[in-house]
């Protein structure tokens, strides 16, 4: 069904879609559930974020932190919600902000969301190559992380991505799937170990409230640990029950991660408490605190849980990536061979390959160029956080324009994207200032790059505007699916 905003008289049903070629209708809750969660990464970011956010405010101040974060990311989710329920799109946020703003927001918000999807997936093989060959050192093998083996393991991890991608959408899902929920497993068991090992900790002083620190720049890193919780909606059109399944899917994923992270701040600050100095300026604190204790053991199970969890973060995140680049090469403005599905996968496999190398290539030139591995890390989450609020911003303000575009008008939802706005554009200048990852250069490359791309879509707006024309693209309702609706009456 073509866009409201281009036709007062739509088409009940096509027979063929625009985003024709991909497994449509396949996918239960569970897999597409799963998407969500291993796009954050929670059991890889719990042990990593909560620490930066600790170190800043303390144990009471990173509970509200986080608290915050969930707050303003179940805000995003309710704006999000009620386009889910009416379009099923494959472009993700750009397609719902399309529909609402038209082509001009929408390439902006899909280069944004190009930023984030790809920027966290080169952060994962980073960490997936880190976490790996960390087990050397903490089983006392090694003394220090090689980066020849580091890039060995970033090769096959992208390797792997790539064929389970190519392969299907179920066997990536159930792969991304198996992997979060043994990662989670690990992580909240350690995490509960923590706390019951330094239960004799002195609770009352550890979560005192105090003035120490800014609140404000701590929420901004706590929020990062949330992004990533949408790309399902990447998947709407390989869902059984899209209209059902995806906005479920919005609703509990910030609410799960949510939990997880909460329970990552309670024991690490206890266990944080009075811990070493080595310990607390190492670059992989709890790996350290292991080692410290004598715990061998717990810090290889530690690795092991950060490195699948980003392996899965990787996995989603670049599935959602190159259907944002498929969407885009059927609406002619990327280039067209990224938008062929495979014959028999029926998988965007020029995308996947495409995404892929560059993908992989990037942490590897950064290795070998001499750079941190837990710097880049950091870098590479910070300018994926602010290409996700980016793309936040404009489709919680895309919402209520696209309701009362297709006459269902909503107050509630005018007030929730004009709150989204304001908290998502104060969170994008907050990152500026946030003293992780280089934030303030990241934010000026990110800002650069928004520029070059409004810049450009206004010149083709103005000089051929006709190849804006079949943005926003979808997939409508088919002549199958109104064939099986009658016979269900």
């Amino acid at each position: 069904m073509p866009s409201p905003r281009r036709s007062s008289q739509p088409k009940l049903y096509v027979d063929e879609s625009s985003v024709d070629g991909l497994n449509r209708r396949q996918l239960p809750f569970i897999p597409v559930f799963a998407q969500s969660v291993a796009a954050i990464a929670p059991a890889g970011t719990s042990a990593v974020t909560p620490l930066f956010v600790i170190a800043a405010l303390g144990g009471f101040g990173g509970l509200v932190a986080f608290v915050v974060a969930l707050a303003v990311a179940m805000l995003v989710a309710a704006c999000i919600r009620p386009m889910a329920q009416r379009v099923a799109v494959v472009g993700g946020l750009y397609s719902y902000v399309a529909q609402g703003l038209g082509a001009r927001f929408a390439l902006p918000t899909a280069w944004s969301a190009i930023v984030g999807y790809g920027s966290v997936s080169m952060a994962g093989l980073l960490a997936v190559g880190l976490y790996l060959t960390h087990i050397a050192v903490s089983v006392g093998v090694s003394a220090t992380v090689p980066v020849v083996s580091m890039s060995v393991i970033v090769a096959l991890a992208a390797v792997i991505t790539c064929v389970l991608m190519v392969r299907g959408i179920k066997v990536s899902a159930t792969a991304t799937l198996v992997i979060e929920v043994v990662s989670v497993v690990i992580m909240v068991g350690l995490m509960v170990a923590v706390a019951i090992v330094h239960r004799d900790a002195p609770w009352s002083e550890v979560f005192a409230p105090h003035g120490e620190g800014a609140l404000g720049i701590g929420t901004v890193v706590a929020v990062s640990a949330f992004v990533g919780f949408e790309s399902a909606t990447t998947l709407s059109s390989e869902a059984q029950k899209p209209f059902l399944t995806v906005p479920r899917t919005l609703r509990w994923t910030p609410v799960a991660a949510g939990a997880i992270y909460l329970l990552a701040v309670v024991s690490q600050s206890v266990a944080m408490f009075g811990a070493p100095d080595d310990v607390r300026s190492s670059s992989t604190p709890l790996a350290a605190l292991f080692l410290s204790e004598g715990s061998r053991a717990a810090s290889v199970v530690l690795d092991v849980g950060i490195a699948t969890s980003f392996f899965a973060c990787t996995l989603a995140s670049v599935n959602a990536l190159v259907r944002v680049l498929f969407c885009l090469a059927r609406e002619r403005v990327a280039p067209g061979p990224l938008g062929r599905a495979h014959p028999r996968f029926r998988t965007p496999a020029v995308a996947i390959v495409a995404a892929m190398t560059v993908v992989a290539v990037v942490p590897l030139v950064f290795l070998w160029s001499g750079g941190d591995p837990e710097a880049g890390i950091r870098a590479f989450l910070t300018l994926s956080a602010l290409g996700y609020m980016g793309s936040y911003l404009t489709a919680s303000l895309a919402a209520p324009v696209f309701l009362r575009d297709i006459g269902e008008p909503s107050r509630r939802i005018v007030w929730l994207g004009a709150i989204a706005g304001l908290v998502l554009g104060g969170l994008l200048i907050g990152a500026a200032f946030a003293d992780i990852g280089h934030s303030t250069v990241l934010f000026v490359v990110y800002i650069a790059s928004m520029a070059v791309v409004v810049a450009a879509v206004v010149v083709v707006a103005r000089v051929a505007p006709d190849r804006l024309r079949r943005v926003g693209v979808f997939d409508e309702t088919r002549r199958s699916d109104v064939l099986t609706l009658s016979t269900l009456r």
